[in-house]
């Protein structure tokens, strides 16, 4: 009688996941259209977050670079006026590519993931650069 139930028990389950396991072609493609829509709309809100975080991020570190702006021409108020020339040029052109900066980035028009990481580098590049700019011009401050 054991011997039966168990018998039967596996028949049904064998059965059961041979019914469950059968799915039509047509059902499939469905799932997996399903499957990959999710997927893409994970992937692109993902770069929309990320996106997001980096402008807020960049947007900080180009208001902290008009405060430095301003702290240099002050600092150049109280130069001889060679130095004093020579200074405010300087910091002229530093002060133009943050406005470019800051104007590339509100501008921005990013669709898709490739896209977006040229941005990034390409941005990042141009950041880093204006940065070195400002460690360039208070290291060979002539006061």
């Amino acid at each position: 009688m054991k011997k039966t139930i168990c018998i039967l028990t596996i028949a049904m389950l064998i059965a059961g996941g041979m019914f469950t396991g059968c799915q039509s072609s047509a059902t499939k493609v469905e799932n997996a259209q399903e499957d990959v829509t999710a997927a893409n709309a994970a992937l692109n809100k993902a770069i929309s977050d990320s996106i997001a975080e980096f402008k807020k991020n960049s947007e900080v570190t180009i208001s902290q670079y008009d405060k430095e702006i301003i702290k240099l021409r002050e600092k150049a108020s109280t130069m001889n006026q060679e130095n004093k020339i020579l200074y405010e040029k300087r910091i002229t052109e530093i002060e133009k590519k943050n406005a470019q900066m800051k104007k590339e980035l509100r501008e921005a028009k990013i669709e898709g993931q490739k896209q977006w990481r040229e941005f990034k580098a390409e941005f990042t590049h141009d950041m880093d650069e204006l940065g070195l700019a400002f460690k360039d011009l208070t290291v060979k401050n002539i006061d």
